[in-house]
């Protein structure tokens, strides 16, 4: 298998950081340059069927991109240790909360960075009003993070899953403007730390 990669972008830090935590070794990375626009020419196209990274190619050549379903596929090949639930429950509560971190909490924060940092210009037409919005509405999530975590170690199981990664690196994403978490929220800043102490941790950081 090969996995598209591109370092600095924070879809496919997830996998990455998935990978890690899996202990999977054995994929091969190409890097894809966004910058450039290598994920746009038309071979990249071709082969993934949208401009997006990452992208993981199996060795029958069938391409899937979309972190989550990477992941999802990833996690059918290796089983331990278990990130999408282990029953139908389970799996039913993380799924409600990692679509939660990913609507309120992580995509927002990528678009705060998207039209904030001066380097993205060169590939976004930047909004500033945009990016306050984003901004706000991520905040607004992080709070109710912050009261969920006051009574449980993790988001959305006993132990660190699909919805912790998609929430903590989407929220590190914002440390490319140098932004942080408002500091009154004590019990997400616990988790957020608890998170990047993990040894797979830092696969998934730029």
């Amino acid at each position: 298998m090969k996995l598209y990669d591109s370092t600095r972008a924070p879809n496919p830090r997830r996998v990455r950081w998935f990978l890690a935590e899996k202990g999977v070794t054995d994929i091969e990375i190409q890097q894809v340059n966004i910058f450039f626009g290598e994920h746009r020419t038309p071979e990249y196209r071709a082969k993934v069927g949208v401009p997006h990274v990452p992208a993981l190619e199996l060795d029958d050549g069938t391409c899937i991109s979309e972190s989550i379903a990477i992941c999802r596929y990833l996690e059918s090949l290796h089983p331990e240790p278990n990130m999408f639930g282990r029953d139908p429950k389970e799996q039913a509560v993380i799924e409600m909360w990692m679509r939660r971190c990913e609507f309120y909490l992580a995509n927002p924060m990528m678009l705060t960075v998207r039209h904030t940092h001066p380097a993205l210009a060169a590939i976004e037409t930047q909004s500033p009003e945009l990016a306050e919005s984003n901004r706000t509405t991520a905040e607004k999530f992080m709070k109710t993070l912050d009261r969920r975590l006051a009574d449980n170690e993790w988001i959305a199981a006993d132990r660190f899953t699909i919805a912790d990664l998609v929430a903590v690196v989407g929220l590190d994403f914002g440390r490319q403007i140098k932004y942080a978490p408002p500091e009154q929220y004590i019990h997400l800043a616990r988790w957020l730390e608890a998170c990047r102490a993990r040894p797979a941790a830092q696969a998934g950081m730029a």
